[in-house]
């Protein structure tokens, strides 16, 4: 993970010994402290995280408020046109700022904890914003649809951590999507249904009930096409199928 300068956290992990560095403290999770310190804080708002706010205005603000100017920021933004140079327009834009970025650090601290890097984290932000957290817990296996470079595995062991059940009919849809697009990354513009029932119960471990369940439910809801083939039925997904018959 990358730290702000300035910024102060509270980590979570173990002790561990490298053969070349010796003795190493290994992170698992972080949380964010804010900053107690004039010159803390000083270099945390002048980071160019909180947008309207640069190295010099975060020198001015802190000689102003002192440690209490994260609080106003918080909860009394307008207090900070007691600043020269700070209008408006500018105080919209550190509130807004400010906002945007306690939810991302949310977001965050909540991935992290399922094994999302700090990068992955920022990515499922900017594409749920403040639903973020809601659509995971929902359902984590559209990160592995909606989210370029997180794939299956990396959302069922979110999904396994929000206690969702292997035999989940959406864990089976998922999984047979994934299949269809790392053979489609393949050039396989479909694949045979007998192979891709076989592929899904080696992939999620599934009774094979369940996945012509969620092929049904694919299929009704326009998500793959299923067509006859000479000795099994064909499986694309959709895009391809259009591409193909464009």
């Amino acid at each position: 993970f990358s730290a702000t300068p300035g910024e102060e956290l509270k980590l979570s992990g173990y002790w561990d010994n490298h053969p070349r560095y010796g003795e190493q403290f290994k992170v698992v999770t972080y949380t964010s402290i804010i900053p107690a310190t004039t010159k803390g804080i000083e270099k945390y708002l002048g980071s160019g995280m909180i947008k309207g706010i640069g190295p010099v205005m975060a020198k001015r603000l802190v000689a102003h408020f002192g440690t209490e100017i994260l609080n106003i920021i918080e909860r009394d933004t307008g207090r900070l046109n007691e600043v020269s140079g700070i209008g408006e327009k500018r105080i919209d834009m550190i509130r807004n700022a400010w906002a945007e970025q306690k939810d991302i650090r949310d977001v965050m601290i909540f991935l992290q904890g399922h094994g999302v890097s700090p990068a992955y984290a920022v990515k499922i932000y900017k594409e749920y914003g403040r639903d973020a957290i809601t659509v995971i817990r929902e359902n984590p296996y559209r990160l592995a649809m909606e989210i370029f470079g997180i794939g299956f595995i990396t959302a069922d062991r979110i999904a396994e951590k929000l206690g969702i059940s292997k035999d989940s009919q959406k864990r089976v849809e998922a999984g047979i999507l994934h299949i269809l697009q790392h053979r489609a990354d393949e050039g396989h513009v479909f694949y045979p249904l007998n192979l891709l029932s076989k592929d899904c119960v080696d992939l999620i471990e599934i009774d094979e009930n369940k996945i012509v369940e969620a092929i049904q439910t694919l299929k009704t809801e326009g998500r793959i096409v299923v067509e006859d083939g000479e000795n099994s039925k064909a499986v694309y997904l959709t895009s391809m199928y259009v591409c193909e018959n464009d």
